[in-house]
């Protein structure tokens, strides 16, 4: 039973809603002041991953090379150019902010990918579809549900429905998890958990308005952090030691 999953796609659902009602009540200088908090909590959640890191050449040939992968192939627009059509098909329906601003756009990839592209979320539903353990993914959803409010502040009913790809993601990972599971090494989940722990500075790097970080086209490093992890410990380490 995906429970974590649920949970965690509801809390974005709830805080999504909570957020376009009372959005227009809060000030915009306590919705800055909250994001950044939030962007403090990314990071720190970003720092505990890195702390797992086994293999740093690894880990940052990963980026390195999954970041030219995402600009090559434009991922971050494709996100972008995603989420602002399912902004579109939703405005249709349900009431909710028409502008389309760079800063709106900007907004909407860095909430696509903190939601759904995280290495707390990819790593927790792995964990959960093999083990049954749910707590990472509670703990995710405990962030998630104020940090959804807050985005919703500015880019209205969209965020709740950022839920629906996060959900579809992360069963993904879940049922694949038995297959995938067994073929990981400690030192490859923390090599995995450690990279996702740097898109989540990116990002909260985003949120606090510090640096904006192409997070999304940096997504291609958790495909292949696993596989370098593997073969820097199996067959460059032995040579270089």
């Amino acid at each position: 039973m995906p429970t974590g999953i649920i949970i965690n796609s509801f809390a974005i659902i709830i805080g999504g809603i909570l957020g376009t009602v009372i959005g227009p009540k809060l000030s915009d200088n306590f919705k800055t002041g909250l994001n950044s908090i939030f962007g403090v909590c990314a990071m720190t959640m970003g720092v505990s991953s890195i702390t797992q890191m086994q293999n740093m050449p690894a880990v940052i040939l990963s980026i390195i090379l999954g970041t030219i992968i995402g600009l090559m192939i434009h991922l971050g627009n494709k996100i972008q150019a995603g989420g602002l059509l399912m902004e579109k098909c939703i405005s249709k329906i349900l009431p909710g902010k028409s502008e389309s601003s760079e800063e709106t756009r900007s907004l909407l990839v860095t909430a696509i990918v903190l939601f759904c592209a995280s290495g707390t979320g990819i790593y927790g539903s792995i964990v959960s579809g093999m083990t049954g353990e749910h707590s990472i993914l509670l703990a995710k959803s405990v962030l998630d549900l104020p940090t959804a409010l807050i985005f919703a502040c500015v880019l209205g009913t969209v965020t709740s429905f950022i839920a629906v790809p996060q959900f579809i993601i992360f069963m993904m990972l879940f049922l694949l998890a038995t297959f995938i599971y067994p073929f990981c090494t400690p030192a490859m989940i923390g090599d995995f958990k450690a990279c996702g722990g740097v898109l989540l500075i990116a990002t909260s790097f985003r949120m606090m308005k510090v640096k904006e970080f192409p997070v999304a086209d940096m997504i291609p490093a958790m495909i292949i952090v696993m596989p370098l992890s593997s073969i820097w410990v199996n067959y460059i380490l032995p040579i270089v030691s």
